[in-house]
């Protein structure tokens, strides 16, 4: 996934309000960009890190900028969670990710009853119905999810399994938008009754696919799949 436009560079100054970073540019001028990252970013916020930002040319918008990713520890960490299901749904059209790369038709944002998932992929044999989260927690070699309690994560974890005893293949994909991990694991620390519905998830035959993806002012492009555990 290639940015459509060149990213902007400056420095974190602060972020509040969970939606909201204040940055000071290269150029000297100070800017509020918009953070659609509504959890806790622990383990990838940092004062005075390293930045890029979208420029956004949108009369209606009350800031001017989208925060895409911050440097931590010379890596860089993608933190804005709309990227993800782009991502995904561009390389589940392409093939680029291994067991996922079967599908003739693949939709954006699909209902199912009370719950809305982010893709469903069909071929001439079976539909797939996916949901797909953004990953910036690290914990050691982990990334971990969620990062906040999360009553949203939970209700689409009980749609997947409804799905699959329907007859869909279902499908978790967590994009992990950093490359200095080695692993993936439900966050049970943070929130255990997520952690549990995960394994419960994957009892029922709800597939996990915990993909990485290596984050640059340029692109954001996956590489590979993850192994991952659910007890840490």
């Amino acid at each position: 996934m290639k940015f459509d436009t060149p990213l902007v560079r400056g420095r974190l100054i602060k972020r509040y309000k969970r939606f909201l970073a204040d940055v000071v540019l290269d150029t000297g001028e100070t800017v509020t960009a918009h953070c659609t990252n509504s959890g806790s970013m622990k383990s990838c916020l940092e004062d005075g890190a390293e930045v890029f930002l979208t420029p956004v040319n949108d009369p209606k918008r009350k800031t001017r900028f989208t925060w895409e990713m911050i440097r931590i520890n010379g890596n860089w960490v993608g933190i804005n969670t709309s990227n993800p299901n782009k991502l995904v749904f561009e390389a589940i059209r392409n093939k680029e990710i291994p067991g996922l790369d079967n599908y003739t038709r693949v939709t954006r944002e699909v209902k199912f009853d009370e719950s809305r998932l982010d893709i469903l992929a069909e071929n001439d044999y079976e539909q797939c119905a996916i949901e797909v989260k953004n990953v910036t927690l690290k914990d050691g070699d982990f990334a971990t999810f969620p990062d906040a309690r999360t009553e949203r994560g939970l209700k689409h974890l009980h749609t997947l399994i409804r799905l699959k005893k329907e007859g869909y293949r279902a499908v978790m994909v967590y994009v992990i938008q950093r490359m200095d991990v080695t692993t993936f694991a439900p966050a049970a620390d943070i929130d255990p009754q997520y952690a549990t519905a995960l394994k419960q998830a994957a009892e029922n035959g709800v597939e996990i696919f915990p993909v990485q993806a290596r984050v640059t002012p340029e692109e954001i492009k996956i590489e590979r799949v993850l192994s991952y555990v659910f007890i840490r």
